[in-house]
């Protein structure tokens, strides 16, 4: 797997020395790296059938031919589409030969045979595209050139399904998703592969002047049993089309026609409206439109400008009064500017409307975020019928560009064979009532249970964030806290070092840093640490979690376990249970282990000593363009056992998807050349706990599309490797790499949602349920697996596709142990819907975002998922990217445990 050099950067070390960085190389995706063959379909479990949202496609026996487009002058997609349509329809019937292409929106056009030419020029005539300038649209003629290109040979598609060709034909996938693609975007607003229309059922009001539409998402995709389309149901965020002052009023939620607004309130005004299009409403039949630039910084009361050639200057308010007969009521507000920025029009909020059909693409707030979940969230028999209802309605059947192409698509859902894989037995106590549990539906509880391996806290402390919580209120939740981790197994003190103390929110830095330090004189000469900080937040608490967490692991060293106050106040034994479960594995602690761990009977696994990676990358929010990428790595620390998992997280290039700092070589002038990377520092840390090396790597991959298989898969197993050559000439344990996906829209249902024995209460499938045929790759090891039990709403399977495979797994070898894995999940008693290495990595990235931007996070619940974290922190720097902020370091004591649980 050779690939291209490194870059090499230079950085200077807090000593002063310099150093020079070798990134490991990164090799190119090419077709000689062949992802593993399917070895077979799983057998275990029970049998059964489930339907999915796939709707077989029947391959067209027809010639398809490509051409290009070239439009003169060049043109946004909208217009090129207007441009192309006007061609079709002038030119269909004599030039065209009677063919009906499906165009692309760029440079590409197809048809279903050739046309009458080989290369023809057109000139077509149309109206000019609104570009919000409040200028009349006007007639404008293109020049368009369509030249034969080639042939899509759809036989070598028809062989890839039949497993003889190794390659997916991507262009022949290309023209038939295009194809079925062409009516929806002429009928609905696209966006991504999913389209939306205020036609396909009620708007929710989602706050803030934004609104969510219903939509419906569709790929074609090759499976197993053929071509297949993927339809399923989907939402996104669109402006509202109100007037601009309702707007603003529901920005601040406040009635601001009657004042002026502060600066703050104009900034936030003109972030939330620039390049919205709005259209005029003073002018009777009139609605031009046009796009908003900005916001004056004067009121309308104070504007006026230049009306003619001569100087003449009038006020916006006497010129709307004498020219459209129009009284501004609200002069004390700004206009808002549209137009040319040079020569910008002023316009009153008070006239302007916002024009329907604008796609909200900036961040939603919690509440916006809450309210589009609940609008998403249906039940599967609720999903499953208006899927089959907007196939029905978009009618595949009589589209006219499926017709021309001979594509044919059925409306019914396909009925796929899958298997339930059962429960693993989990092992408690043995100095507990229930010594083991066999969970029932994904879930079990802690009654009559003690922890695998309770942990000793001796030395904590409890500060409270909320002022409507009262010191004894505090102090006897902490008590009844601390009773509950001894009934759970933990050796847990029941009085803290020091009482209860309140501290204000905006205090937090030198309430925790003084506490802490009174804290320890209290402790005396002895050199105890203090183990862990309870923290009581308010539940609204906007970044005091993010700064909580980074003060305590930044600057203290200290495991911190988080309370709402509507906790306290409700304060049961199934919170205070739940809580008790996050600390012991925060302090060191585990909570339950596989009973067959234990007994040496997982395959592949339990036979040698074996470490499990997971690995996630997440990105920042849309807008935020110079905030770095964060990626994390966790691996298990504890052999058979692989429960306890030990983390790091990195910051790098904005964007990146490749993890950079799996593995890097650093040459210091004086100490030489420095091997390092996270894989090499959890490798070492494993053989340092368990006492082994490893002679086999199981590396779970969250969050890459298929886009990304090759490059990720060559990138990042060439860093391993070398990370562990690095250790030890000729180490190379065995490596399997697989990816986690969650982020696709295959649903699962069951076959009769009456049948007890195949859907849980909330009418999902059961958990355990695997799929691996049908609806799946056509050769490559891939699988769905539901390892959880439903909620709320229709679950999703988890996807798993196998990149890498020198373990030799069984399928249900692997689809086994990976249902299992998610038994061991350590904040609850469920089984949790990914495999837990990749879900701590992923809360690990999240939270190392607090110790970077302690200021801007958007923290709004402590019960999201942003508030789990990593076990260390470093810096890395993007090849040929300039210096990519750095992440601080994390304290020594906080690095050894699970703390982010």
């Amino acid at each position: 797997m050779d690939g291209d050099d490194g870059d090499s950067v230079s950085v200077t070390t807090g000593t002063g020395r310099e150093l020079v960085v070798a990134r490991a190389p990164i090799p190119r995706a090419d077709s000689s790296c062949k992802f593993p063959h399917r070895p077979g379909s799983g057998r275990a479990g029970t049998r059964c059938l489930v339907k999915a949202n796939h709707f077989l496609a029947e391959l067209p026996d027809k010639d398809l031919h490509q051409y290009d487009v070239a439009i003169t002058p060049e043109t946004s997609r909208v217009s090129g589409r207007a441009v192309m349509g006007e061609l079709v329809r002038l030119h269909r019937a004599s030039y065209l030969g009677g063919r009906l292409p499906a165009y692309d929106g760029r440079k590409s056009m197809y048809t279903a045979g050739p046309l009458p030419f080989t290369s023809k020029e057109f000139h077509i005539t149309v109206l000019e595209e609104d570009d919000g300038s409040g200028q009349e649209r006007r007639e404008r003629t293109f020049k368009v050139v369509i030249r034969y290109a080639a042939r899509a040979d759809l036989r070598r598609l028809e062989q890839y399904i039949a497993g003889r060709q190794a390659e997916a034909p991507q262009e022949a996938l290309q023209v038939l998703d295009i194809v079925l693609r062409e009516l929806p975007t002429a009928r609905y607003a696209p966006y991504g592969r999913s389209f939306f229309s205020p036609d396909f059922g009620r708007r929710r009001s989602l706050g803030d002047g934004v609104e969510s539409w219903r939509g419906f998402y569709q790929t074609i995709r090759p499976t197993q049993m053929g071509l297949s389309l993927n339809i399923d149901m989907s939402a996104t965020s669109f402006f509202e089309p109100l007037p601009v002052l309702d707007f603003v009023g529901q920005l601040f939620n406040a009635d601001i026609h009657s004042r002026s607004l502060s600066d703050a309130e104009r900034v936030k005004i003109k972030k939330a409206l620039r390049g919205v299009k709005v259209e005029v409403t003073h002018r009777g039949n009139i609605r031009r439109k046009y796009r908003i630039s900005g916001l004056t910084a004067q009121t309308t009361r104070e504007l006026s400008f230049p009306v003619d050639q001569g100087g003449t200057v009038k006020s916006v308010v006497q010129y709307f009064q004498e020219t459209y007969g129009f009284a501004i009521q609200h002069i004390n507000l700004p206009c808002l500017t549209v137009g040319n920025q040079q020569r910008p029009n002023y316009l009153p909020m008070e006239v302007c409307k916002i024009v329907e059909g604008q796609r909200y693409s900036k961040r939603l707030n919690q509440g916006q975020i809450r309210a589009l979940l609940e609008e998403t969230c249906q039940r599967p028999h609720d999903r499953e019928r208006d899927i089959v209802q907007m196939v029905n309605h978009n009618s595949y059947h009589d589209d006219p560009y499926a017709k021309e192409f001979g594509i044919k698509i059925s409306e019914r859902l396909a009925s796929v064979e899958a298997r339930i894989l059962p429960a693993p037995r989990l092992k408690y106590s043995e100095t507990g009532r229930e010594k083991d549990c066999l969970p029932r539906v994904g879930q079990w509880n802690m009654m009559n249970k003690k922890m695998v391996n309770g942990a000793r806290v001796r030395s904590w402390l409890c500060v409270n964030f909320a002022r409507n919580v009262q010191e004894s209120m505090a102090t006897g939740f902490c008590r009844e806290l601390a009773r509950m981790c001894q009934a759970s197994g933990m050796d847990f003190a029941l009085e803290p070092v020091l009482p209860v103390i309140y501290v204000r929110p905006d205090q937090v830095e030198r309430g925790l840093k003084a506490r802490f330090h009174d804290a320890m004189t209290a402790l005396g000469p002895q050199r105890k640490e203090i183990e862990l900080l309870i923290g009581i937040l308010p539940d609204n608490n906007g970044s005091l979690y993010g700064d909580l967490k980074r003060v305590c692991e930044i600057d203290l060293g200290l495991i911190s376990q988080c309370c709402l106050t509507k906790q306290v106040f409700k304060m049961n034994k199934q919170i205070l249970a739940n809580l008790s479960l996050k600390i012991n594995v925060k302090v060191g602690g585990r909570n339950t282990v596989l009973a067959d761990a234990l007994t040496r009977r997982i395959p592949l696994v339990t036979d040698k000593p074996t470490i499990i990676f997971g690995a996630d990358v997440t990105h920042p929010h849309p807008g935020e363009d110079s905030s770095p990428s964060i990626a994390a790595v966790v691996a298990s620390q504890d052999w058979p056992e692989v429960t306890k998992y030990a983390g790091l997280v990195s910051a790098q290039t904005h964007r990146q998807e490749l993890i950079e700092d799996l593995y890097n070589v650093t040459h210091d002038p004086q100490r030489g050349t420095i091997h390092g990377g996270m894989v090499r520092e959890l490798l070492i840390s494993f053989k340092r706990t368990t006492g082994e090396k490893p002679e086999r790597i199981i590396f779970y991959r969250d969050g890459v599309s298929e886009g990304q298989f090759y490059q990720v898969l060559l990138h990042e197993l060439d860093a391993i490797r070398k990370a562990c050559a690095s250790l030890e000439a000729n180490y190379q344990p065995l490596v399997t790499f697989v990816v986690v996906q969650k982020r696709h829209h295959t649903r699962l249902f069951a076959h009769n949602h009456n049948d007890q024995s195949t859907v849980d209460k909330s009418g999902n499938i059961l958990p355990g349920t695997v799929i691996d045929s049908k609806i799946c790759h056509p050769t490559e090891f891939d699988f769905f697996l539901c390892s959880h039990a439903g909620i709320k709403g229709t679950s999703r399977p988890a996807h798993y596709h196998v990149l890498w495979d020198e373990n030799n797994f069984t399928a249900d070898g692997l689809q086994t142990l990976t249902n299992n894995l998610c038994y061991t999940y350590a904040r609850c008693t469920r089984s949790v819907s990914i495999v837990p290495p990749a879900y701590y990595a992923h809360l690990a990235a999240f939270r190392a975002r607090f110790y970077m931007e302690p200021d801007s996070s958007d923290s709004g619940s402590i019960s999201s998922a942003r508030k789990s974290g990593s076990s260390t922190s470093r810096s890395t720097r993007a090849a040929g990217a300039g210096v990519v902020r750095p992440l601080p370091a994390l304290k020594d004591s906080v690095k050894k445990v699970m703390f982010y649980c």
